[in-house]
């Protein structure tokens, strides 16, 4: 189990299911480069800001841009945002856990 009381059985099968950010697709690494920036590695994310749901359903990875832009707001919110705008991120282009949980968001 990790910091986050993610366990390693589902850290494992999070980590091989979400190879892109589940919000914007980009192609996540898993450290951060030498002098490169950080936009692109991956951090774990509660799709639905609780921390007591561990479920594959909740977790998930994205990169740190969306990480840090989303924040703890809600999903439904954040997906209409400057920064999702900004980005192109919409409803309709995020990963397939993340509109089952705008579906229950809204």
């Amino acid at each position: 189990m990790n910091n986050w009381g993610i366990p390693d059985w589902l850290e494992k099968e999070v980590r091989e299911r979400d190879r892109t950010c589940v919000y914007c697709d980009i192609q996540l690494i898993e450290r951060m480069p030498p002098r490169g920036p950080r936009k692109a590695v991956a951090t774990r994310e509660h799709i639905i800001n609780d921390q007591s749901i561990v479920s594959r359903e909740n977790i998930a990875r994205c990169c740190v841009a969306c990480n840090s832009s989303k924040g703890t707001k809600k999903l439904s919110d954040w997906i209409q945002s400057s920064y999702c705008r900004k980005r192109g991120i919409t409803k309709d282009m995020v990963a397939e856990l993340v509109k089952d949980a705008l579906r229950v968001d809204a």
